[in-house]
């Protein structure tokens, strides 16, 4: 396998660039230089024919040239005094043939120089990357010298997709980021007397209620994480809409003092509302049932889980209003009863509130939980339940991974890897013909492990009743039972992992997480696709399930009520019909 670059972004303000040459390229190094804030020197004799817009930049005295032929101790003596003259980088836009190329770049590497040399990757030490800006949003794409002009398509290809303004967007939420640093170290300042609680302007007039340095670290835990919820699972669309209202909205409602409060008038109304409790499926929108994207399009308002994918929450009414769980560690109980909270207070105020749930809404989704919460709250005729297909049974499918198998598998077991208040749950024994699926299990896979395979795990030991006697009647699981790990099933950035009980622990930590992700465990695992006995994992990237039938078959068009399409919206919601057209 050949090597691959590192890719970095460098601060180049007031950084010295060397560039040798007059052709066009040599002008567009020039600006690309001037750009990052850099200053170009240029290198060419007095006789040479110069780029117009490089001319221009001349004389504009945004570039200095050097009308000479380049010298070895141009670059030692050309650069900034605080490293001692030595310019910050090189650009060579001679013909690659050109002896001279080679003799700079020679040179440069001898002195440790950053040389770039065109149309001549073996004589870089640097290359350019093709690139998107958007603000201080920036997206670059190499194909490490393999061709410059599909780097420029793949990355034209990329820029199209992304929605406008979402550069607007990083600035907001670096912004945000900065605020909560800022907020959270004035308010340890007032704490420790460094700082009058007068000077601290910056604050709301409730955030020195706080008392102690506990309590302000675990506010600002609070704030950043959601801060990261947002960044992870917001829709691109809907960041790339984020308002100063959004920002400011986020950072009260997380502020160091309040707790999350039901942004919806609780106030009672004639109205009967409905609360629909519905499942995703595993992510695809495809997936989607029809009721459940009937419902998507009629809602008033949708409280979402963090974990919906952004192929569902974008078939949502730019319109309708979505609130999207702030469920992580340590906060999931809280979040809940905020989207309990406001799926209440719709209901009260006669709308139609859809809970968008991934997967399944009764497989570990809390949908029985969320139906008694509104039975005793009066709303039992209120709600509607709407069925999803789980990742439980999906995902192993997407995997080429057989639930049952004659032969193999006769009965499936879903687990979940967290118990209520995240303590672990009861581990299965081991049943050679079982496949079992582990939900919301990755994050404790080691611990997981252990209770599956040993007796005296921390948290799966038992003892005989009335002595310290270890109880070994379970069936512990043998650690070359194969096993998948399992992410974002259905999404275009799927990740399979194939490995056994005994690896699977190392190959997470080593290739990372990509939630929400699952376990699967049992010989139904190597029924279709075996391992390679020589490696201890294999990782399989992407999906492509629909590829093959995503262009054929109907149309549907959203009309709204007086029979005009309205542009302003990808989609309209409307109580009128829905009309098919081929």
């Amino acid at each position: 396998m050949s090597s691959i670059s590192l890719l970095t972004s460098i601060d180049s303000t007031s950084h010295i660039h060397l560039i040798i040459g007059s052709n066009p390229l040599a002008a567009a190094r020039c600006a690309k230089s001037i750009e990052v804030g850099a200053k170009p020197l240029l290198i060419a004799p007095e006789t040479a024919e110069l780029h117009y817009s490089l001319q221009k930049r001349i004389d504009g005295g945004e570039v200095d040239w050097m009308k000479k032929h380049f010298e070895d101790e141009d670059i030692l003596r050309n650069g900034r005094e605080e490293i001692s003259g030595v310019v910050d980088a090189v650009f060579v836009t001679l013909s690659p043939r050109d002896p001279l190329s080679t003799h700079i770049s020679q040179l440069c590497r001898h002195h440790r120089v950053p040389v770039n040399v065109a149309d001549a990757p073996n004589l870089c030490t640097f290359s350019l990357l093709s690139t998107h800006t958007d603000g201080p949003l920036q997206i670059g794409v190499t194909t490490n010298g393999k061709g410059c002009k599909l780097s420029s398509r793949i990355r034209r290809e990329i820029a199209s997709s992304l929605p406008s303004q979402l550069g607007a967007a990083c600035s907001r939420l670096g912004s945000m980021r900065r605020r909560i640093q800022e907020e959270d170290h004035l308010g340890h300042l007032v704490l420790s007397g460094d700082l009058e609680e007068e000077e601290s302007t910056d604050q709301t007039a409730t955030f020195n209620k706080l008392i102690t340095e506990a309590d302000l670290d675990a506010a600002k835990n609070r704030r950043m994480r959601w801060l990261s919820q947002i960044c992870e699972y917001w829709p691109l669309r809907r960041l790339a809409n984020i308002t100063d209202s959004d920002v400011e909205s986020v950072l009260q409602s997380y502020s160091t003092q309040s707790s999350s409060a039901p942004l919806t008038n609780t106030l009672a109304s004639p109205k009967s509302g409905k609360i629909i409790l519905a499942g995703s499926g595993p992510g695809h929108p495809d997936l989607l049932t029809r009721a459940t994207h009937k419902a998507i399009l009629h809602a008033d308002l949708i409280l979402a889980d963090k974990l919906v994918p952004s192929g569902v929450l974008d078939l949502i009414p730019r319109r309708t209003p979505v609130h999207i769980a702030r469920k992580f560690p340590g906060n999931a109980d809280k979040a809940q009863e905020e989207l309990l909270e406001m799926g209440l207070a719709g209901l009260r105020a006669g709308q139609t509130v859809l809970r968008l749930k991934q997967g399944d809404p009764y497989i570990y989704g809390r949908g029985g939980e969320e139906y008694e919460f509104f039975r005793k709250e009066g709303h039992e005729k209120d709600i509607v339940v709407l069925p999803g297909i789980t990742s439980a049974l999906s995902a192993p499918m997407f995997a080429t991974i057989p639930a049952t198998q004659r032969g193999v598998s006769d009965q499936v077991l879903i687990c979940t890897g967290t118990g209520r208040k995240g303590k672990p749950s009861v581990p299965p024994e081991y049943v050679e013909t079982r496949t079992v699926v582990f939900l919301m299990a990755l994050h404790r896979i080691t611990a997981l492990v252990a209770d599956l395979t040993t007796h005296d795990s921390a948290d799966a030991k038992v003892l005989v009743a009335g002595t310290e006697e270890l109880d070994t009647s379970r069936r512990v699981w043998p650690k070359e039972t194969p096993c998948a790990v399992i992410e974002r099933a259905s999404c275009p950035d799927q990740r399979v992992i194939r490995t056994t009980l005994e690896y699977v622990s190392q190959a997470i930590e080593s290739e990372g997480s990509r939630p929400p992700g699952l376990l699967v465990l049992g010989n139904s695992c190597e029924v279709l696709m075996k391992g390679d006995k020589g490696r201890k994992w294999i990782v399989e990237d992407g999906f492509k399930g629909f590829d093959d039938f995503m262009n054929v078959g109907v149309e549907e068009l959203i009309l709204s009520e007086n029979g005009k399409f309205d542009s302003a919206d990808a989609v309209i919601p409307t109580k009128g019909k829905l009309e098919v057209t081929a």
